[in-house]
């Protein structure tokens, strides 16, 4: 086969793409980090400080929030294939930098609600930018890339929380403003700065995946994949209990102000970074995709459980060193199924996960915040704020029971574009 030589406009060096698209994910991360620790007090105060009600309704607001997720991102993942990954990206970042300033205006909780629709529409960049990586980087070296795209992601959950709770101890607005510019300012540098990864040669649409439930059936025409797309549904129902959660359950437990929430976030952006920053690639290489994937499993049934069952805030932050390792297993799965999968359907495999990751968060901020606020609330059979982590450490059994079936269903990997 005559392999295509790259063009200085659509395949620029691959090691100064992937610079570009770490740098867009942390400035975009940082963004979504900033509004964490003042978000669900928001709610708090729109209901009185009613703990049992603002967990509820919180609830209900992240449950639109995934449903607008689930049916714009696989849409925008399968467009990034047709299109190519750059103007949807930049359509993520500035729609994102408009909807904080809509939040940040907002003068009732109904405000709030129509922000996070328009959250929920523009929130496509993760997803196109995992399929962006695949496009820049070479089969062997995904397990690296995807570990750096991980540690971007924990370097924007470092600052950003942190930023968002200091900010947010003085005015509950400012930290929306602070994400408006951000995301404002990541456009701007992605408009000017981003090159685009996929060439017109291997530009091509599954038009079916335009449906978000379509999109699931990626994995129904490809067999030998569908138990990790289940595991990976498990995988973001577990994950899910923090966004669902985190803020009103340490506020409600230890009496977490915004600060401290934000510090704490920050500590385990920490670990992320440690981890999958500099030991997944090391890690994976040694252990190989398969171990590393139960490997990070099993760290984060063990942290999951220490959440759960922490009697003291002490031991939260004890926890979070032993769950970042949990790390592993993203990057892991990652290099396994895309090796799998050819380079012109990478978006739309990138599209079906994010499909089965807003399908999960549908369901996880009702289930989280219904227990929480049911072990909470008057009609308690015991007090065990808790149980929210202790049902997602259960939910990674799961995961572990279907990994273990699913890499002997993997098959081999299949020839990858350079």
């Amino acid at each position: 086969m005559t392999e295509i030589a790259p063009t200085p406009a659509l395949q620029p060096p691959r090691r100064a793409a992937l610079i570009f698209i770490l740098v867009t994910v942390v400035l975009d991360v940082l963004a979504l980090g900033v509004i964490i620790p003042v978000l669900p007090r928001l709610v708090l105060d729109f209901e009185g400080g009613d703990m049992v009600r603002a967990t509820v309704v919180a609830g209900y607001i992240g449950t639109v929030f995934a449903v607008m997720q689930f049916v714009f991102q696989p849409i925008l993942g399968a467009l990034s294939d047709r299109f190519g990954r750059r103007p949807v990206l930049l359509f993520s970042m500035a729609g994102l930098g408009l909807d904080y300033v809509l939040m940040a205006l907002a003068p009732s909780l109904w405000w709030l609600v129509v922000g996070r629709v328009v959250s929920g529409i523009a929130a496509a960049t993760f997803s196109t930018a995992n399929a962006y990586v695949s496009d820049v980087t070479a089969p062997d070296k995904r397990g690296q890339a995807y570990g750096m795209m991980g540690a971007a992601f924990g370097l924007g959950f470092v600052i950003g929380p942190f930023l968002g709770g200091w900010l947010g101890s003085y005015d509950p607005r400012l930290p929306f403003w602070v994400a408006a510019a951000l995301c404002l300012v990541n456009a701007a540098y992605g408009y000017f700065v981003l090159p685009e990864s996929l060439p017109p040669e291997r530009r091509s649409a599954r038009w079916p995946s335009l449906n978000p439930f379509g999109s699931l059936s990626y994995f129904y025409n490809h067999a030998s994949l569908a138990l990790f797309g289940l595991a990976y549904f498990l995988y973001s129902l577990a994950h899910n209990v923090f966004p669902a959660v985190w803020v009103l359950n340490t506020a409600h437990r230890f009496g977490w102000d915004e600060f401290l929430t934000g510090a704490s976030l920050a500590v385990t952006g920490v670990c992320g970074i440690i981890v999958q920053g500099g030991l997944v690639g090391p890690l994976v290489k040694w252990l190989g995709e398969q171990r590393a994937m139960l490997t990070g499993l099993t760290f984060g049934m063990a942290g999951f459980a220490m959440y759960g069952l922490a009697p003291t805030g002490f031991w939260m932050f004890a926890a979070m060193p032993i769950f970042a390792f949990w790390g592993l297993f993203g990057p892991s799965a990652q290099t396994f199924v895309t090796q799998r999968v050819p380079a012109n359907e990478q978006g739309a495999l990138q599209g079906a996960f994010a499909g089965l990751m807003g399908l999960a968060s549908i369901f996880s901020p009702t289930l989280y915040n219904g227990i929480f606020a049911y072990f909470i609330g008057p009609s308690r059979p015991a007090e065990l704020p808790g149980a929210p982590f202790l049902v997602a450490g259960l939910f990674l059994v799961v995961v572990f029971a279907v990994i273990m079936a699913a890499v002997r269903r993997g098959g081999p990997p299949v020839p990858q574009a350079r």
